[in-house]
């Protein structure tokens, strides 16, 4: 068969040759003089069995050759199967030149980025597909993301490496979950592994690298970052210059239906996609494919052939994931059944740069599905040989059966691979398609045979929202977000790490070894807390990180009380719709204050609850562990008496209680949490200044716990200075404090003057500028004061007195005078460096002291006393 040109034609064609690259001007020449009367397609598997399928429609096409092929195109109408070498090019040229092969169509990535296409056009024959240079766009990922990045398309983020070492310092160090690990080279589709986790990233890297398990291709991987949306692919014509979108499409990789079980090569496939809309797929075309073939262009290696596009529509935009340089497998079987065109003809016209003028056409009200047949075992290991009946009957009901790993035994068809038949349907709707091709699939006879009866299932529910079976997520729970979470703050918890414990989460409990931390006959204690209504305050301001911290502190700082050192701790975050960032800055900030108590974090809960809660809105609840030796275990109940001496540790401000009644002060005074402090530092705002992070005592404190110098801690948090002293301390004993002798933050007179409150409210409420108060003998305090500074504002603020019948148990003097802008006493510096800060002992010892003498030895103690019009002024030092 030879093409007729008028003389008319052939002048329009020769203008046309003038724009046209020499290549393809001989190439066109050739093609128009012999019309491929043969054409040799390259390639065995079911997407070269649907190319040879389509190409002998052909008119223009008398014979198609397929090497090596496979049973359905050893001998079908037009098609015949080859023994050509294809993996020799000179010998597969010569051989075209003998049998007048006017074309060659390569199916598979292998024989293109070995240069196929290059060495049969500089032999003189026609081939389609593209350059071995051209085809790095497949064959190594690191120069695809490196070209992408170049020539900004949009793609994750990534790191390329030729040292595993380096790969997994990048995977544990990234700030977003790198979890996805290719080889970079040709890996026969198997060469990227979607990791759980971070470790489980590493170990893909060493087994690709080191252990060289997809062999030279693992040579260079490629981490990447793991992206999560809809995965489309969106295939195109390419000549060069122009793009020619086809129809988006949809794989389906994993095993089994609801996309569970392994990752396979596809087990089948739907076009079009609905979920992809015609303004997208033009963004489609403009940002990916168009941008690509002109970097290509650009950078001298021209693209011509199909250019695969695999691509995750994410909440952020579009993201290329991979390319492919040649038609997918299955996504061939469901795209050129769909071809309205000649393929024939618009490969020559792909190939001639013609796609502008001469753009292919597609059945627009039609819907094509294929179901991939796989062997049992697939893919894992699995028999060959097993015999397969009833493709007859199955092409007579309409549907296309194309074979990918078969074989011809005794004039029969056999399996001889892991992905063995594609089933293809195609009708006016997804729906009746699926079912035929379902249908198609159990009129095969396959013994064993595993396939999916859910092809298309993801654009059947968004075509049919109402018809939706409900599902976790769509009733308000995302397992993928909570997954993510915990992603994101593995790495924080891991840091925690401390002996006895490695912080690594994942699995249902965590452990802890008390011997590994040293302990020897131990008593566990544990302590559990939230931090109130500080929270509505957190998140009116949109600051949530500081919460951590307090969670930390009122959790770890109960421990404290028993003498125990903090060991573990676990926090529960609960909520109406998870925020994934608003949920790591919390669980960020309990891992960093972990890091400052000296506790590991361990594990922890993440709650949602739709419904519980209302928009933006969650709790916080958490639990430490700690331990102490049997012998240090606090309060030491029978050591306090009286003339003990209480050392106020400095708080931070309010901490996390009362905040229930702050919110009532702020609504008194008219005042939100973005308004200016004016009662704190300038630029502070109310908000900043309410948030401010609860204190944690625990590493300053340890040391002195351990020295046996404190008999006592209390802990200031709910219940104020007069309910938590008294815990610590034996019913006969009372609490003397005196205001006048510590630091009182400001804030808590703002409190007391908006909100008209009393002084014992005061008291009852809040800490008053005293985060705990420790209990120490007389002859202790000056150790125990020095050991705190300068890390730590500690004062000595009162003593402990013998309880009369009748009488508060905490009496707070002064408290209203200072919270009123009253000035905290300074008393003069003692006459000698062997004095101690000044202080005052217990009137009734006092009385004893100076009926004695005006100096003398009592307790350990030297007292002086003597008079002034301004008062007595007591001076005391440890001998």
């Amino acid at each position: 068969m030879r093409c007729q040109y008028t003389k008319e034609e052939e002048k329009d064609d020769d203008d046309e040759e003038e724009d046209m690259p020499p290549k393809f001007v001989k190439q066109e020449q050739q093609i128009k003089g012999d019309m491929a009367e043969k054409v040799l397609v390259v390639g065995g598997g079911g997407r070269e069995h649907a190319l040879a399928w389509k190409l002998a429609q052909s008119p223009q096409v008398q014979q198609v050759l397929v090497a090596p092929g496979n049973a359905g195109t050893a001998g079908c109408g037009k098609i015949c199967n080859s023994e050509v070498s294809v993996s020799n090019h000179a010998i597969l040229a010569q051989f075209c030149k003998d049998h007048h092969v006017g074309l060659v169509v390569v199916g598979p990535e292998v024989p293109l980025a070995a240069g196929m296409v290059d060495d049969l056009t500089a032999a003189g024959v026609p081939c389609f597909g593209p350059s071995a240079k051209a085809a790095q766009l497949e064959a190594s990922k690191s120069f695809s993301k490196a070209f992408m990045e170049r020539h900004g398309i949009p793609t994750a983020r990534y790191g390329s490496f030729t040292a595993p070492e380096e790969a997994c310092n990048y995977i544990r160090t990234a700030d977003f979950p790198a979890l996805v690990v290719k080889a970079s080279g040709l890996a026969a589709g198997k060469g990227v592994i979607v990791a759980g986790d971070r470790e489980e990233a590493c170990r893909a890297v060493m087994d690709i690298m080191k252990d060289r398990a997809f062999g030279s291709a693992g040579e260079t991987v490629v981490v990447e970052e793991l992206l999560e949306g809809e995965e489309v692919s969106c295939l195109c014509f390419s000549d060069g210059s122009s793009v020619s979108p086809m129809p988006p499409a949809q794989d389906h990789k994993r095993l089994q239906d609801g996309d569970l079980g392994p990752n396979t090569g596809g087990m089948g496939a739907y076009c079009p996609t609905p979920q992809v809309s015609q303004e997208l797929l033009q963004q489609i075309r403009d940002t990916v494919l168009q941008k690509t073939v002109d970097g290509m262009r650009e950078e001298g290696t021209p693209y011509v052939g199909v250019l695969y596009a695999g691509l995750m529509l994410t909440k952020q935009g579009l993201k290329v994931l991979e390319f492919n340089c040649r038609f997918g497998d299955p996504e061939c079987q469901v795209l050129l059944p769909l071809l309205k065109s000649d393929l024939y003809e618009v490969i020559l016209n792909t190939m001639s740069g013609k796609l502008v003028s001469s753009a292919p056409v597609w059945h627009q009200d039609s819907s094509a599905v294929t179901v991939v047949m796989a062997s049992a075992g697939y893919p894992g290991s699995y028999k060959k040989g097993v015999e397969i009946t009833g493709l007859s009957q199955v092409q007579d009901s309409g549907v296309q059966v194309f074979h990918a790993g078969t074989a011809l035994k005794e004039g029969g068809v056999v399996s001889s691979g892991g992905r063995v038949l594609t089933v293809t349907a195609v009708r006016p709707s997804l729906e009746s398609a699926l079912q035929a091709a379902n249908q198609g699939v159990a009129a095969v006879g396959f013994p064993g045979a595993v396939y999916r009866r859910d092809i298309g299932h993801r654009a059947i529910a968004h075509l049919n929202p109402d018809r939706r079976g409900l599902t976790y997520k769509g009733c308000g729970v995302d397992i993928a977000a909570g997954n993510k979470l915990v992603e994101m703050i593995k790495p924080l918890a891991k840091a925690t790490s401390r002996p006895g414990c490695n912080a690594e989460l994942g699995g249902f409990a965590g452990l802890f070894d008390l011997k590994g931390a040293g302990f020897v006959d131990p008593i566990l204690v544990s302590g559990t807390d939230g931090v109130g209504t500080k929270l509505r305050i957190a998140q009116a301001c949109g600051r949530h990180g500081g919460l951590g911290q307090d969670l930390v502190a009122m959790c770890v700082n109960d421990v404290l009380a028993q003498g125990a050192e903090p060991l573990f701790f676990l926090d529960y975050f609960s909520c109406g719709r998870l925020d994934v960032d608003v949920a790591a800055a919390v669980v960020g900030g309990v891992a960093a204050a972990c890091k400052v108590a000296g506790c590991a974090l361990l594990g922890g809960e993440t709650a949602e609850m739709p419904g519980v809660y209302a928009a933006g809105e969650y709790d916080l609840a958490g639990f430490c562990v700690g331990a102490v030796e049997r012998g240090a275990l606090l309060p030491r109940l029978g050591d306090i008496q009286e003339g003990d001496l209480l050392v106020g540790l400095a708080s931070s401000g309010v901490h996390s209680n009362g905040f229930s009644l702050v919110s009532k002060v702020l609504q008194r005074a008219n005042l939100d949490y973005s308004s200016p402090a004016l009662f704190a530092d300038s630029g502070r705002t109310v908000g900043d200044v309410l948030l401010t992070p609860t204190k944690i005592y625990s590493r300053l404190l340890l040391p002195i716990l351990r020295s046996g110098a404190v008999k006592a801690f209390a802990h200031i948090t709910g219940g104020g200075l007069l309910e938590n002293i008294p815990r610590v301390l034996p019913q006969e004993l009372a609490v003397d404090l005196d205001a006048s002798r510590w630091s009182i933050p400001p804030v808590f007179s703002w409190i007391h003057k908006e909100g008209g409150l009393s002084e014992e409210e005061m008291a009852r409420t809040f800490n008053c500028g005293l985060g705990a108060v420790l209990v120490v003998s007389p002859e202790d305090a000056q150790t125990v004061l020095c050991q705190f500074k300068p890390n730590e504002e500690a004062w000595i603020v009162g003593s402990l007195v013998h309880k009369q019948q009748g009488a508060k148990q905490v009496v707070v003097r002064n408290l209203k005078h200072r919270l009123q802008g009253g000035a905290r006493r300074r008393w003069p510096a003692p006459s000698t460096a062997a004095w101690g800060p000044c202080w005052w002992l217990p009137p009734r010892m006092l009385r004893r002291c100076y009926a004695s003498s005006n100096l003398m030895k009592r307790r350990g103690l030297w007292v002086r006393w003597s008079t002034s019009s301004r008062g007595p002024s007591r001076w005391w030092s440890a001998t």
